[in-house]
């Protein structure tokens, strides 16, 4: 039944991942990655060719903008850690229960978001922690 099974979820599986032989090594990579690793190579590549990962969702965010003010959800983002960097880093770790390396590649990545979709209470007591900690945040 595994057998049937494996064969069953291949095809699912290779559907939507039809990857180019001249991209399959990127893609493999790419795969190796942490969460952490991605959000870092993203913004490499949003600063080498001068564009937003945001932007090109084109006129999808554009219609979005007005219906923010009845959103009950919101994401945090990190844009500035301030002058006490190591207080910014406990608190990230503490909020997001993070281990230290992680909450310092967030903070370092910064401006970085730490969190998504949360509800909005919830994501300005975030906020406030973070920025009695020192750093600047952004809710959107």
């Amino acid at each position: 039944m595994t057998d049937e099974m494996n064969q069953a979820a291949a095809p699912a599986a290779e559907a939507p991942a039809e990857v180019p032989a001249k991209f399959k090594k990127l893609v493999e990579d790419i795969e190796q990655m942490t969460v952490l690793e991605l959000s870092e190579f993203v913004k490499v590549l949003e600063k080498k060719f001068g564009v937003s990962a945001a932007a090109a969702a084109g006129p999808a965010a554009g219609p979005a903008a007005p219906a923010e003010e009845g959103k009950s959800t919101v994401d945090v983002e990190l844009t500035d850690t301030g002058g006490n960097k190591i207080a910014v880093i406990k608190a990230v770790k503490e909020a997001l229960a993070l281990g230290l390396k992680e909450a310092k590649d967030l903070v370092d990545a910064a401006p970085s978001l730490l969190k998504q979709g949360m509800k909005k209470e919830d994501a300005e007591e975030l906020s406030k922690k973070l920025e009695a900690a020192g750093a600047k945040v952004t809710l959107k």
